[in-house]
């Protein structure tokens, strides 16, 4: 009985010990430590996604062949959308208000907490006006990311081009989240990892009107955005240029090969296209003309 007895002594205090430490635990998480309180209080403060710039892609001759440019996406918070204006709102868009209707709908299916794209890929002159009224739409915020910009039209094949990030890779890389862009096609593909960066966040305090107020917490929460690298590569940009003005009206496809080191200067595919359609908001629209095209210019008949 002696046995049983100490036996059962030294589980209850075993007991009263892990019950004493998650009672310090949550007193110390809720009282103590604020900041998760903090941070969940949606009312007063705004999550928003640092987009890295993507690596410039230069050619053998250290020539800018790919860099990045301003874009900005309309973010939604379904459950802090108010009653607003909705035809200035709409004809700010130039959108039919059944388009807004669908959108908003689309928003809350998705989740009323988290924010939502609801309008992707506006140029920085025509965010101009909206910015200014943005305020006056409750749980409606901007964000800017960076995007692909082609000093050239020729290359398309082999840079290749970036679009939004399907449910099935977002399902095995945690990094990305929908919304996101990544590389699909060529260089841009092959060397996702490099050339996307880090992205980082920040978080805004707000006002009542969705105004931001500025930093929260002096941005003790905030991790800055790593860019991603730079890559140099082996092509040159006016052979490459040219053997695609030798191409024009003809099906096929050309190579350069600099034989003493096996760098490929040049590939060329016939028909092809400019890089810059499936850049900007209207990726998905020249994308689908292309993608119809008979004589196939999104085929990359070199490799």
């Amino acid at each position: 009985m002696d046995f049983f007895a100490s036996r059962r002594f030294v589980l209850m205090w075993v007991f009263i010990g892990v019950v004493l430490i998650y009672i310090a635990r949550l007193f110390y998480l809720q009282v103590i430590d604020t900041r998760y309180k903090q941070l969940a209080s949606s009312n007063s403060l705004r999550r928003v996604t640092l987009f890295p710039s993507r690596g410039l892609v230069y050619d053998r001759n250290k020539k800018l062949i790919l860099y990045n440019k301003a874009e900005y996406d309309i973010m939604v918070v379904p459950m802090q959308v108010k009653a607003f204006d909705t035809l200035e709102f709409c004809r700010l868009l130039n959108w039919e208000k059944d388009q807004f209707v669908t959108q908003l709908k689309k928003a809350a299916k998705d989740s009323r907490y988290r924010p939502y794209t609801f309008v992707k890929g506006i140029q920085a002159q025509e965010f101009a006006s909206l910015r200014e009224a943005l305020f006056e739409f409750p749980g409606f915020f901007a964000q800017v990311r960076t995007v692909r910009s082609y000093p050239f039209t020729a290359g398309a094949h082999v840079l290749g081009y970036i679009g939004e990030v399907s449910p099935k890779r977002i399902t095995k890389e945690p990094y990305y989240k929908q919304g996101d862009y990544v590389g699909i096609t060529g260089i841009e593909e092959y060397y996702e990892k490099s050339l996307r960066g880090v992205k980082g966040v920040k978080y805004m305090l707000v006002d009542v009107n969705n105004r931001e107020q500025g930093s929260f917490n002096s941005g003790a929460f905030d991790t800055i955005a790593e860019p991603g690298r730079n890559l140099y590569s082996s092509l040159d940009i006016e052979l490459q240029e040219y053997g695609e003005k030798l191409m024009q009206n003809k099906i096929g496809s050309l190579v350069a090969i600099e034989p003493s080191t096996g760098e490929v200067l040049a590939i060329i595919s016939s028909p092809t296209y400019d890089p810059s359609l499936l850049s900007g908001k209207d990726r998905g629209k020249n994308f689908s003309k292309l993608y119809a095209d008979s004589l196939k210019p999104l085929f990359n008949r070199a490799t």
